[in-house]
């Protein structure tokens, strides 16, 4: 790829135009050579490319980003990207089924429709409702997770309105973005949501294990629970009462070559685990402690987790009561 357009690709997260090819002075041959298929480039959008080996290193998460830059080379001015594609540009985490679709809205009335893999929405777009993000036109973090809720329901909600908290929103820009969309499609699912948000959340499995643990209805959690001797700290991600929840999740125990974050043997990465939580099950008198994998979050798993936890809050109850 000549180096004036791929400098520009890298400004727009990859993608480039047909017409911004052609003003690189690739003629239509060579445009046609690499479009071929198995060709050095690939079409995202009519009219919009990709280097094919840049798609082929991207994991699904990151192609559907590079998409959402695909489309804002495609779309009119004037639209905003929403949803779930804002979301992606935010750094809001994104679960899987999020994928299938992009947003973007305009100003209009109340509606919507859907082509080639876009869902093109209709409502209020205030400047209250704009952020910009990567030199794009995004609805702000806060329209953001009121929408993703909305369009996803309560769970999924809760997941963009903790990251929305995370990333810098306050609890007041999310409750008056609810009171300007109280008469939208859904906003009851997105008031609940919002109504247990908590920023503490760093991942999507710290959210969903809170949402396991406020089912128990043993007590709300406290989020990043600071546990020290003096001598070391240690942040737990929930606590209710003398009892700690921990979740893990899968990348801590695999190798940055294969996208996790160890960078020692699986057998070291455990037995650290098991000195710390031996350590947090002894300080201060000592804890109780559960740990929830992804497999706990989903189907008849979820179920048998949830008895589990609160056999083992119980147990904590029973040996050290409920104060904390």
């Amino acid at each position: 790829m000549h180096l004036e357009l791929r400098a520009l690709a890298a400004l727009q997260g990859g993608a480039f135009t047909r017409a911004q090819a052609r003003e690189a002075r690739y003629t239509e041959r060579q445009l046609k050579t690499l479009l071929r298929p198995g060709g050095e480039w690939c079409v995202l959008r009519h009219g919009v490319y990709a280097e094919r080996v840049l798609l082929d290193s991207l994991d699904t998460t990151e192609r559907y980003v590079l998409g959402v830059h695909a489309i804002v080379l495609s779309t009119r001015p004037g639209n905003a990207i929403s949803h779930t594609s804002a979301a992606a540009l935010h750094g809001v985490p994104l679960r899987p089924h999020w994928l299938s679709l992009h947003h973007v809205t305009r100003p209009g009335a109340l509606g919507g429709r859907t082509d080639n893999g876009v869902t093109h929405h209709r409502a209020r777009l205030e400047d209250l409702d704009l952020a910009e993000r990567d030199g794009f036109v995004v609805t702000s973090l806060a329209r953001t997770a009121v929408d993703v809720a909305r369009l996803h329901g309560f769970e999924d909600g809760v997941v963009a309105a903790d990251a929305a908290l995370r990333l810098g929103a306050t609890r007041d820009e999310l409750t008056t973005m609810l009171e300007r969309c109280r008469c939208w499609p859904h906003n009851t699912r997105a008031r609940g949501a919002v109504r247990i948000a908590d920023g503490g959340a760093e991942t999507v499995g710290e959210t969903l294990m809170r949402l396991m643990v406020l089912e128990l209805d043993i007590g709300v959690p406290e989020t990043q629970f600071r546990v020290s001797d003096g001598h070391r700290t240690a942040y737990v991600d929930l606590r209710v009462g003398r009892h700690l929840f921990e979740f893990d999740g899968r990348v801590k125990y695999v190798g940055r070559d294969r996208g996790g974050v160890a960078d020692r043997p699986v057998e070291d990465v455990l037995w650290d685990e098991k000195r710390r939580e031996d350590w947090l099950r002894g300080i201060d008198g000592g804890f109780g402690l559960s740990r929830v994998v992804w497999a706990d979050l989903f189907g008849a798993a979820r179920k048998r987790a949830l008895r589990r936890l609160g056999d083992e809050y119980a147990a904590t109850v029973r040996r050290f009561g409920r104060a904390a």
